[in-house]
């Protein structure tokens, strides 16, 4: 029987609880890798289930504005992505409660280093998964392949605007989870989740058994609620990055850190709520 993922048994552990998962995600290298490492450690302490981690990239193709922004932030000040791994590596090394972590990054960054090449150095660096946002289900087969016989899960995302047949093809090619986007649009902070959110839901629940995950919107505790029974978790990026904007005003790191993980504590709790 094939041992399954870091990820795969997060989610199995959560579903017999019958809880929901709460992803938050972090832009490595912004203010500098180091805060990063910290607000990672921060994240575990309260209880976040998985992080996806952003490679900052020149060109995303479906980040907002505030995520945009922490790219820029952070690739100013020279970043590489011998930095993250790095980082990540030395991070995981040295604490045992760091949950799965999850990299979101541009294929061109794979393709520059070399799938194979990528892929070994993300094991070796600790992370579970991989989210490459920019290589479509029809050409990631390969990708995926390798992802997988390394041991780690080949995340894919659905828009809303995916058709029936791409998400066939999608639930087939991805692992661990379906990362699924609830606007026509880019990430950002929103006051409410679209209602045809819930339809797509439906629809993919009868697609796939793989745990199903909504991000692009979300960021309040309360949406949660509205997601239950039909999502197995929530991910929160620009609500979570615009707070390292503060340190350009005056707030010292501890602040922001304690503030995030408030935050974070509060989107736990809400996920923890009974099915």
């Amino acid at each position: 029987m094939t041992t399954p993922t870091r990820i795969a048994a997060t989610f199995a552990e959560l579903k017999a609880r019958g809880h929901m998962a709460f992803m938050p995600f972090v832009t490595v290298g912004d203010p500098d890798v180091a805060t990063s490492m910290a607000l990672i450690r921060e994240l575990a302490s309260r209880g976040v289930d998985l992080i996806e981690v952003g490679f900052p990239y020149s060109d995303p193709i479906a980040d907002g504005p505030v995520i945009q922004a922490s790219y820029t932030r952070a690739l100013s000040r020279g970043l590489h992505v011998s930095d993250i791994f790095a980082g990540i590596q030395q991070l995981t090394n040295s604490a045992d409660n760091i949950p799965p972590l999850v990299a979101m990054v541009s294929y061109a960054i794979v393709f520059r280093f070399g799938a194979v090449n990528f892929v070994q150095r993300a094991h070796s660096a600790g992370f579970s998964g991989l989210i490459i946002p920019d290589l479509p289900a029809d050409e990631a087969v390969d990708v995926a392949r390798v992802i997988r016989e390394a041991g780690l899960d080949a995340i894919q995302l659905v828009a809303p605007t995916t058709t029936s047949v791409r998400e066939d093809r999608i639930v087939q090619t991805g692992s661990g989870f379906v990362y699924c986007i609830s606007i026509a649009g880019t990430t950002g902070a929103r006051d409410q989740l679209p209602e045809e959110l819930c339809g797509q839901l439906k629809r993919l629940r009868g697609r796939t058994a793989l745990p199903l995950a909504v991000g692009f919107g979300v960021s309040k505790p309360e949406q949660v609620s509205t997601l239950r029974g039909l999502a197995d978790g929530v991910i929160v990026g620009s609500a979570i990055v615009r707070q390292l904007e503060r340190l350009a005003s005056g707030c010292t790191v501890a602040e922001v850190l304690h503030d995030v993980g408030d935050f974070a504590a509060q989107m736990v709790a809400a996920t923890r709520a009974t099915r």
